[in-house]
């Protein structure tokens, strides 16, 4: 797909909605990024000179990250520096007129800039303003630095991140910050839907990056409260659940969720292992639970004189839920991912043509879709300050100063 395709032939869910985006990397930018993709316009403020500190973030192509070209799609590039009068009193005139905000500084930097809520509604009373931070707006922890990494410790998520009694890991990507963003969208969402549905005014929208986290772990708590258990990392296994396990193949490995009382029977009889799908005692999952140990063991013992594509068959065929362990070449070679528009095509402002993951939820009616490449630094800062109302010898005396560029 180019990435200067137009919108498509149906209507968009957020046109008309207009976003300004303070934050920078990650947490701040997927939010903007998925109400872009929805049709909302995404103005995003950058310092000038350097931009974005994504812009720099690991693999480069022609001087810029690849990762750049996914989370800044479908948004244009105002640089404009917040830290002077100029450039604060710029993006005043562009939240005044704005549906929502997005910021992921430290708590207390905008309000440091005489730009805290209650300054900004009184301006714009309809304002949703999106805050993502380390520990929330409130609480003995919201001065602290906190970074996705330290959200997804304190929420609990890294405690379970490993092989037991290993250090624990990360998951490999930044889990923390992209919950936040999540949830973040979600808020603004139900807060646009209240202010234009039920006549609200706006609102502030708190996520703090391990609240985020700590929404997704399940019963962790509940377990704590009633039991006084403390759940533990459990390597690729799903704890309390079995069978359900990564299993040795002879070239590599597969998942397998054999935890269905009928599936494990059927992937019992698949491994030639009868006796364990007949046995009484691993009718039900309690049962099973009990001698896990026992089941993976067999089950490895049938995968691991196995390559992967002949597990997969077998199991497929046994209508018993199996996958491979996907890398990015699985991905991108993968048929299904195709189909589903999951891998599109985009053309970056380079010139250059780069795979880009597809859009995600998929709305039959109202589909999202990449209207724009990512912007280089300062793409759109003429054009927007122009469409404010500035002159064009104030728009370079604003440049002289380095308020802009």
């Amino acid at each position: 797909m180019n990435g200067h395709a137009s919108f498509p032939s149906t209507p968009a869910a957020l046109k008309g909605v207009r976003v300004i985006e303070m934050g920078q990397l990650i947490a701040g930018p997927f939010a903007g990024k998925t109400l872009g993709e929805f049709g909302a316009e995404v103005i995003k403020i950058e310092p000038p000179g350097a931009g974005d500190p994504l812009r720099n973030w690991r693999l480069m192509k022609d001087g810029t990250s690849v990762w750049w070209q996914v989370q800044s799609r479908n948004k244009r590039s105002l640089a404009l520096d917040l830290r002077s009068a100029e450039g604060q009193n710029i993006a005043r005139q562009l939240i005044a007129e704005a549906d929502v905000l997005i910021e992921n500084f430290r708590p207390g930097t905008l309000e440091g800039w005489g730009m805290g809520y209650e300054q900004l509604a009184e301006l714009n009373p309809r304002l949703i303003m999106l805050r993502i931070s380390g520990y929330g707006q409130t609480g003995p922890y919201r001065d602290l630095p906190g970074f996705g990494s330290i959200g997804e410790a304190m929420g609990g998520l890294r405690h379970l991140t490993g092989d037991p009694g290993c250090v624990p890991v990360r998951c490999g990507i930044s889990i923390g910050d992209t919950l936040a963003a999540l949830h973040g969208v979600i808020g603004v969402l139900t807060a646009l839907y209240h202010r234009d549905a039920n006549g609200g005014k706006g609102q502030v929208i708190d996520v703090a990056l391990h609240e985020a986290v700590f929404n997704v772990m399940e019963s962790l708590i509940p377990e704590y409260s009633v039991f006084g258990a403390v759940r533990e990392a459990a390597g690729s296994a799903l704890p309390g659940i079995a069978p359900s396990n990564a299993y040795r193949c002879a070239d590599g490995y597969v998942l397998v969720a054999g935890n269905g009382d009928s599936i494990f029977r059927r992937l019992m009889t698949a491994i030639g292992r009868s006796d364990l799908a007949d046995a009484p005692a691993l009718a039900n999952n309690a049962g099973r639970v009990a001698r896990v140990g026992e089941l993976d063991q067999a089950i490895e013992a049938w995968t691991a004189q196995r390559s992967t594509e002949d597990v997969l068959a077998t199991l497929t065929e046994a209508r018993v839920p199996v996958g491979k362990i996907y890398t990015a070449r699985d991905i991108a070679e993968d048929p299904h991912y195709r189909a589903r528009d999951m891998i599109l095509r985009q053309t970056t402002r380079d010139g250059y043509d780069v795979d880009v993951p597809g859009i995600v939820p998929k709305l039959m009616g109202t589909p999202g879709s990449v209207r724009s490449s990512a912007p280089k630094l300062g793409d759109d800062t003429h054009d927007i300050l122009r469409e404010i109302g500035l002159s064009e010898s104030r728009i370079a005396e604003l440049r002289d100063k380095g308020a802009i560029a």
